[in-house]
């Protein structure tokens, strides 16, 4: 099994930076994509951005690129959202997902096995 645990939400004004931690903790294998996906209230898990392994490739939903940023310490087997100049439509539960074993960077929701609990971000205009 593996487990996920996020933090960084909270409630913040327009323009304003958060960032946003997952840590992995189990049975994760010797390589695990990641990626950060959100969900706003009556809307579908849609992702916000991906990493590979190495960190050496990212993917970024059209909605964030430029603004945020995906990164991970894999000594820490840590993942982060950097998230600037954030909007009202931004406002969501955020949530991490892993996919142990698997390579490349993985952008479907049906390819994580495994997703943290949430942590809510709103943004106010």
């Amino acid at each position: 099994q593996v487990q996920l645990v996020e933090s960084g939400g909270g409630l913040v004004q327009a323009g304003d930076s958060l960032r946003l931690s997952c840590t992995a903790s189990g049975r994760t294998g010797s390589s695990y994509p990641m990626a950060w996906f959100r969900q706003a209230p009556g809307k579908g898990r849609d992702l916000v951005a991906a990493i590979n392994w190495r960190g050496s490739r990212t993917h970024y939903s059209g909605s964030v690129q430029g603004r945020f940023t995906i990164s991970r310490d894999n000594a820490k087997s840590t993942v982060y959202l950097q998230m600037n100049s954030l909007k009202p439509e931004d406002t969501a539960v955020y949530y991490c997902a892993l996919s142990p074993g698997r390579m490349g960077t993985l952008i479907a929701t049906h390819e994580y096995d495994y997703w943290g609990q949430g942590t809510q971000v709103t943004v106010s205009s």
